[in-house]
């Protein structure tokens, strides 16, 4: 595939290596926001290959993650209701309720499907006219585009049995909030190149001016990510701060505007509760009262009224993996009590977790360097 070996290119890796130590005279700890990040930087020991004075942490960079159990436990009540097609990512039907997930409400007879798109969704509430089809909406601004469209295209087309159990975030906000908390540890950011590619990255210079930490917008591959800690490195050591663009390949300054439009005309930006961490003031979106009727959390209001807030289980310390403050391994729980076959935290399981990426590609009973 074009550009694969070039961007996983063992020489190249090692030659920026050389070159981010040779610039580092100060320790610094830089946080991925994204979980496919985490997973590069852990597959390929990225984070061991740098000096000892680099620190890498993981940020709240999975959706899946962060997604509030209340909402997982509006999304099992849901899907367990006769008469529902409840539609998902693949990835959501593993994260734990508070005592049960989407895979289980499947296996009780539940007819709970996979889709790859939104719009699959829509297909199938049009081939399913006496049914409720419900598409579990999770995502960072990279999948919310798609998710519009769906809302956009059901008002339309007159299709009233689709709605949407909506869980998408924003990654500007949850910046804000870990940079603002009086525990922070992050002096600089490399940025998901994904949610840059739809929204851009005008948004992020003040942030960077106004914490003083850079932010590079990087890509997934090992040479992009080593690329964006050179840059990240090199602003640290002379004291700049600005959002610099290291995944030119797919990233303007202004993002896809046809995208931004299509967000903007079904959505708006509300509180969302993070998972593992809590609120963050203007962080989600939210249908605009003009989709509202395609807003599950209204449509099946009267049947989530006995969903009761719930709470990770208290060995868990995903928050906190997820704020940066602890590693996978940290967690006491780690590898024993929580397997990827028995996750007691959403990082476990999803494919963009921290934890599922060090029990994947690590030894889950060494100890990693923090």
């Amino acid at each position: 595939m074009k550009f694969v070996d070039e961007y996983r290119d063992a020489d190249v890796a090692q030659k920026y290596v050389q070159e981010i130590t040779k610039i580092t005279t100060k320790p610094w700890t830089i946080m991925e926001i994204c979980g496919g990040q985490t997973h590069s930087i852990v597959k390929y020991g990225i984070d061991r290959l740098l000096p000892p004075e680099i620190t890498l942490i993981h940020g709240p960079g999975c959706p899946v993650c962060v997604t509030p159990i209340e909402l997982i436990d509006c999304a099992l009540k849901i899907a367990s209701l006769p008469n529902i097609i409840f539609c998902s990512f693949g990835d959501m039907l593993r994260v734990p309720g508070s005592d049960k997930d989407l895979l289980s409400v499947k296996a009780s007879g539940g007819d709970v499907r996979i889709v790859y798109s939104p719009l699959d969704s829509l297909k199938i509430a049009q081939d399913n006219p006496n049914k409720e089809v419900v598409f579990f909406a999770v995502g960072f601004e990279t999948t919310t585009p798609a998710t519009s469209m769906a809302a956009y295209q059901a008002k339309q087309q007159g299709i009233e049995n689709f709605s949407l159990l909506v869980s998408h975030v924003l990654v500007p906000p949850a910046m804000e909030a870990l940079l603002s908390s009086p525990n922070c540890v992050v002096q600089g950011f490399l940025a998901a190149g994904h949610v840059c590619t739809v929204m851009g990255y005008e948004a992020y210079q003040p942030i960077a001016q106004k914490y003083k930490v850079p932010i590079v917008v990087t890509g997934f591959e090992p040479i992009d990510v080593l690329q964006g800690i050179y840059r990240c490195i090199q602003q640290l050591e002379t004291g700049k701060f600005d959002c610099e663009n290291q995944y030119v390949r797919s990233v303007t300054s202004e993002g896809n505007p046809l995208a931004q439009q299509v967000i903007q005309a079904v959505f708006e930006v509300v509180p969302r509760r993070w998972r593992g961490i809590g609120e963050i003031g203007e962080s989600g979106l939210g249908l605009r009262p003009e989709y509202a009727r395609y807003d599950a959390l209204k449509r099946f209001e009267r049947e989530l009224s006995t969903v009761t807030p719930s709470t990770t289980p208290q060995v868990c310390i995903s928050g906190q993996i997820m704020q940066g403050y602890k590693k996978p391994n940290d967690c006491p729980a780690f590898g024993s009590q929580c397997t990827p076959e028995n996750p007691l935290g959403a990082p476990m399981v999803s494919s963009e977790g921290a934890c599922a990426a060090y029990y994947r590609y690590r030894n889950h009973s060494e100890t990693v360097p923090c």
